[in-house]
């Protein structure tokens, strides 16, 4: 049988929306549209690595087709990628998946780090939000958007506000400047309107344009 990876939900969500929703004009109209649905981490470090690697500046709805291209190359479940399944697999079945090359290469290189235990996976809970960003950008392919990524759906750190994300700040600018561009230093002035909670505010921006679930 294959393995059916764990779901947790942070234990914040709750105390998070009411905040927001008394601080933000724009929260409180969006929350309540979403009902219960909320943010979800699924407890595997290296698949949710994986999945943030494949969504690298492409949609919602590609980076699911992907990926599910992806775990069927490996012969894996979708719910908990094994690093020594990936390296077992060859650069054109990766390529077949629809991951670019530079994918590839960041895929193996990161299930290396997981083989070679040259990740403190034990010691991240423990480990503030900037020293984990830190750690895991000197792995190859990992910028501080992943990093964010990984800290918002793995750790469920309630306040990273990941400003390199290209559908927040397209969600910031359709809910509050009305279509208008945004400057990352506007996108970080309503952000800090949302602050301890900024990655469940940045969450509910993701719903706002694409009603399916941001899921890494």
């Amino acid at each position: 049988m294959p393995r059916v990876a764990a779901v947790a939900v942070p234990e914040y969500w709750d105390d998070a929306c009411r905040h927001l929703g008394k601080r933000d004009r724009v929260m409180r109209k969006l929350i309540p549209k979403f009902g219960e649905a909320r943010l979800q981490s699924r407890g595997d470090a290296f698949t949710t690595l994986a999945r943030s690697i494949v969504g690298q500046q492409i949609s919602v709805k590609a980076a699911q087709s992907v990926w599910g291209k992806f775990v069927e190359a490996i012969g894996g479940p979708s719910t908990r990628v094994d690093p020594g399944a990936v390296l077992e697999v060859d650069t054109t079945s990766l390529r077949g998946a629809g991951l670019s090359a530079r994918k590839c290469e960041y895929l193996v290189d990161l299930a290396r780090h997981f083989e070679d235990g040259r990740v403190h996976v034990k010691q991240w809970q423990q480990m503030e939000d900037e020293s984990i960003i830190e750690e895991l950008v000197a792995i190859r392919g990992i910028g501080r958007w992943t990093a964010e990524m990984f800290l918002i759906f793995h750790l469920l750190r309630p306040d990273v506000l990941p400003l390199d994300d290209l559908g927040l700040i397209k969600g910031i600018s359709v809910n509050y400047f009305s279509g208008e561009p945004v400057s990352r230093a506007e996108a970080r002035e309503v952000g800090e309107a949302w602050a301890p909670f900024r990655s469940v505010a940045t969450w509910y921006i993701w719903r706002s344009l694409d009603p399916l679930p941001v899921d890494y």
